[in-house]
């Protein structure tokens, strides 16, 4: 399949953007990618940003393997509807819940109207998340930075703590990080921040659960260049044009390109792997 290498000069004013507003829409399905199987048949996954870009990818993706979906989203309706219905018409459960993943009360709800529905959780993954360009930390404000670190870690943190009142042996929590956790983003100072918190909360939370001899596994995905309504509702118009064309593949990678990651770590052919995160970011080497 050919992909973009480049992209139209675009802006939203809307953070974290709206999918159907951008120009070429990511590409988050295709039959290459998501061949229909069972290794996920009757699993419950609950998604955060599931309604779009790489969220929305994972939910069809785990549908195409048998998964009821729980998209969990901000206040992005006409994307989150449009996956549920791609969800629908794939003969799988897809229920829509709205609202401020910061706020810990929410996230205690999730669980139980997920638990009401479908009367158990199997996946859990974090992926929703929030980012601001900034070059300068002197005009970084209070406000961006609680947002930030608010939506990102906290949202992380409140959603994971939640869903282990719910999690069984073989459960799954993927956390969506970032290659700016390893090598750093002058621009982006505040979400590198949060992205490198949530690579140690995976390492920590792992390791508790597989000495806790849970049978609870905790990974993780750190996508580089994506094309997703995150872009071009962060970055202006030029750089958008541009994004991931310094990777070594020369382009960014679709959603559709990151969605096997979490369909693997949420299957058991993962069942040995965990504390662990899988890289996809167009052969950018990180080591550590």
């Amino acid at each position: 399949m050919n992909f973009p290498t480049s992209f139209p000069s675009q802006h939203q004013n809307q953070h974290p953007g709206f999918e159907y507003e951008m120009n070429p829409a990511p590409i988050y399905n295709d039959p290459t990618y998501n061949k229909k199987g069972d290794i996920l048949n009757n699993k419950v996954a609950i998604i955060t940003g599931g309604d779009s870009g790489i969220g929305r990818a994972v939910a069809i993706a785990y549908a195409n393997q048998g998964a009821n979906i729980v998209i969990v989203y901000y206040n992005e309706h006409k994307d989150a509807e449009e996956t549920k219905k791609l969800i629908d018409n794939m003969g799988k459960k897809c229920t829509l819940i709205a609202g401020d993943i910061s706020d810990v009360s929410f996230c205690n709800s999730i669980m139980e109207k997920t638990i009401s529905e479908y009367g158990k959780i199997d996946i859990l993954v974090n992926n929703a998340a929030v980012q601001y360009e900034c070059s300068d930390i002197k005009k970084i404000s209070d406000e961006q930075f609680d947002k930030t670190f608010k939506t990102n870690a906290y949202g992380t943190f409140y959603m994971t703590r939640a869903a282990m009142n719910h999690l069984k042996s073989g459960a799954s929590i993927i956390n969506t990080t970032s290659v700016v956790a390893f090598k750093g983003n002058e621009t982006l100072i505040d979400y590198s921040m949060t992205k490198g918190a949530i690579v140690s909360f995976t390492r920590s939370l792992s390791t508790a659960l597989a000495k806790g001899k849970t049978g609870i596994r905790v990974n993780a995905v750190a996508p580089g260049p994506i094309w997703t309504p995150l872009i071009p509702s962060s970055f202006d118009a030029v750089k958008t044009s541009n994004h991931g064309s310094n990777t070594p593949m020369g382009r960014a990678g679709q959603p559709v390109e990151c969605a096997g990651a979490y369909v693997f770590l949420a299957s058991e052919c993962a069942s040995y792997i965990t504390g662990q995160t899988i890289h996809i970011n167009g052969g950018e080497i990180v080591n550590s």
